[in-house]
């Protein structure tokens, strides 16, 4: 019984021996190396594997011919030249800023350079030997910033005012035919661009308060831009007495002069610009409707008070 127990004490000293090995041996494991194996900063995937020594471009970007460099706002992005299996350049470099200066290993390149939505692409060979001159890319790029009036208020601002711009080339299109350039512009924005004719489509409100324009970008140049239109702001209220306050769990029905429906609405306070025009509005409240016939004038943002009762 005594060399039993015995042997029972040296099993469990075994296995606490084992248990503490396997402890110690998983808190000194070696951490897992997250070191990227291209550490090169502002770039991504562009290494030097040929074994030959890379020789450094630099890399500017000019609005014109013969202008300034422009040294922010810029993005930089270089293409091997061979397509790969689905026909698209693969992307080896990119980084933002200004004017920069890039390591290459010597061969064929494609570089890209955008500012904003202006862009141009030029083929690079980078030879073995000799000198390498400066590379310049001409954008042909000017800037555009769009605002609106309404009526005699002047210009419009807040968030119901966007534009969509979209090519220009053919001025008979319509807007589903262009190609859309830039949607959701806000007013006040400059936008950079190519040279070039631009369709410009202003929305005030969602509605029906859209006006058109098309507009010439020069290049080196930044053009102003005033679209004009002829509605305003309108807010609904289903009141008890004149000057009362909006009564909740109201629907609102919106009809044109014509009889059609144009929007409906639920809330105590629903807000939306309208062109100008006569119109038709209907509040239900608790099962009775309201209708009342009112007029939008350019530029008068107003209040339309329903009676209730009325």
């Amino acid at each position: 019984m005594f060399s039993n127990q015995i042997l029972k004490y040296t099993l469990k000293l075994i296995l606490l021996i084992m248990m503490f090995s396997g402890s110690a041996f998983a808190q000194t494991k070696a951490p897992l190396d997250l070191t990227p194996k291209i550490a090169l900063p502002g770039l991504k995937d562009f290494s030097n594997d040929s074994g030959e020594s890379a020789r450094t471009v630099t890399l500017r970007a000019v609005l014109v011919d013969g202008g300034e460099s422009v040294e922010n706002g810029l993005i930089w992005r270089v293409f091997d030249p061979t397509p790969d299996e689905t026909g698209k350049l693969r992307l080896i470099a990119e980084t933002e800023g200004g004017s920069t200066k890039l390591d290459f290993t010597p061969g064929e390149y494609f570089v890209h350079v955008a500012f904003g939505r202006a862009g141009v692409t030029k083929k690079l060979s980078v030879p073995s030997t000799g000198s390498i001159s400066a590379q310049t890319y001409i954008l042909d790029a000017g800037g555009l910033i769009l605002n609106a009036t309404s009526g005699g208020n002047g210009r419009v601002v807040g968030k119901f005012l966007k534009f969509a711009i979209y090519s220009g080339e053919d001025q008979d299109a319509q807007d589903s035919d262009r190609q859309l350039v830039l949607e959701g512009v806000s007013a006040n924005t400059v936008i950079r661009l190519n040279e070039g004719i631009y369709h410009v489509v202003s929305n005030y409100g969602d509605i029906n308060a859209v006006t058109r324009a098309d507009i010439r970008v020069e290049k080196g140049k930044l053009t102003e831009v005033q679209m004009q239109h002829r509605a305003a702001l309108v807010t609904f209220k289903l009141v008890s007495k004149q000057g009362g306050e909006g009564i909740a769990d109201t629907a609102w029905s919106l009809y044109s002069s014509s009889g059609d429906v144009i929007n409906e609405m639920v809330g105590a306070f629903p807000n939306l610009v309208l062109a100008e025009g006569d119109y038709q509005v209907s509040a239900l409240h608790r099962g009775k409707e309201y209708p009342l016939d009112f007029h939008v004038t350019a530029g008068e943002n107003v209040d339309i008070e329903v009676l209730l009762g009325n």
